[in-house]
């Protein structure tokens, strides 16, 4: 290797991932003894107050709607809602008349009353 690549691997104060917080365990988590805790063995509030931090780091990194997209999608929602009543309702109007028509052709057919 070159010498400026051996630099770079031996650097202490490199920002490298650690090989713990690649595999979940990062330096925010409570200790015990000297090994960092994973989830699984922190206590019932422990998990609670871990699961709110990154509920709260989650919520950091969604991207809100404006209320302008809210409103057009709001329209469009409800224009393809009327739309497809109406088409659904034109459809079982249809099939009630010809099953009607059909029952009454079948009668007339069969004579029966």
């Amino acid at each position: 290797m070159s010498k400026k690549v051996d630099d770079v691997m031996t650097d202490d104060n490199s920002d490298e991932i650690s090989q713990d917080s690649r595999f979940g365990a990062t330096s925010d988590r409570p200790e015990r003894g000297g090994r960092v805790l994973l989830p699984g063995q922190l206590g019932p509030f422990g998990r609670l107050a871990d699961f709110l931090r990154d509920v709260r780091a989650e919520m950091k990194r969604v991207s809100w709607p404006t209320a302008k997209d809210v409103k057009n999608t709001t329209i469009i929602t409800l224009i393809a809602v009327v739309f497809f009543a109406t088409y659904l309702y034109a459809v079982d109007r249809l099939w009630t008349f010809l099953l009607t028509q059909l029952n009454y052709l079948l009668n007339l057919i069969t004579g029966a009353a």
